[in-house]
């Protein structure tokens, strides 16, 4: 074997290696890029993206006006899906998938998954239940308290994960955030394509694709769907933005504004 080429295979080698180390433990890796703001319409365009196609929802998070929950790295959340259940979810993040406990998996919501772009892979575990119909509107009118949309088992997920407690007496309704969500497929891509577009109140947007892979293909997928992105020509956001740290800037920023009297 040439030298040159030795050097190319064991660099892949230490590559995959690299990636096996990192997501060891979970059960899946998502793959993610957010395409920036102004190419919005052209993805859409391109892979036939409708409101007539999608799936709807509306997205509501819970915080302090501070945040201090995410910065806690913890994500309180809920989900009212159009024509479909609605549910809640705590998720803590970054998580050591071999000190989360297999008693959790006992759980049809449970997740241990890696999320990873080109800036790196951030492990999770989180929990969702679903939420009775009309429940998620109370507690966004004030009729019914935040803590009701969150089950003992959900507080005791975080509790053993992160030994962390909510005192949901402090927490603000943050949102609705609209969100479409598309399933697809691409001749191009070896993986189904998730394509979510959230949008805000203030009529700000944030396109999300995402593919999803086995563990022992993270290296491979992650390469592939950026190169993917590339040959498609999507001029994907390289500040690779968060759709929660997204919506939850904002809407913090606007509860610590002092109301105009």
């Amino acid at each position: 074997m040439k030298s040159s080429t030795k050097t190319v295979v064991e660099r892949g080698a230490a590559t995959r290696d690299h990636f096996s180390r990192q997501v060891a433990g979970v059960d899946a890796i998502e793959i993610k890029a957010t395409v920036a703001d102004h190419q919005v319409e052209e993805a859409l365009t391109r892979f036939n993206l409708t409101v007539d196609n999608d799936e709807e929802r509306y997205i509501y998070f819970f915080d302090t006006p501070d945040l201090d929950l995410f910065k806690a790295g913890m994500i309180a959340r809920a989900r009212r899906i159009v024509g479909d259940e609605h549910d809640s979810t705590v998720k803590f993040r970054p998580v050591v998938p071999t000190e989360v406990s297999a008693i959790w998996r006992a759980f049809d919501g449970f997740k241990l998954e890696a999320d990873a772009s080109e800036s790196g892979v951030t492990k999770s575990a989180s929990l969702t239940m679903p939420v009775a119909k009309g429940l998620i509107k109370q507690v966004v009118a004030g009729e019914q308290p935040v803590g009701k949309l969150f089950t003992k088992d959900q507080e005791d997920f975080l509790s053993a994960i992160g030994q962390q407690h909510i005192d949901y007496d402090t927490l603000r309704v943050m949102g609705p955030l609209q969100a479409h969500r598309w399933k697809f497929e691409d001749a191009a891509c070896p993986w189904p394509i998730t394509a979510e577009l959230w949008k805000r109140q203030d009529g700000a947007r944030l396109m999300e694709l995402s593919i999803k892979a086995p563990v022992v293909q993270a290296a491979v997928a992650i390469a592939g769907f950026m190169a993917f992105l590339a040959e498609i020509g999507a001029e994907h956001d390289l500040e690779q933005q968060t759709k929660t740290r997204w919506a939850l800037e904002h809407h913090a920023t606007l509860l610590r504004e002092p109301v105009a009297g």
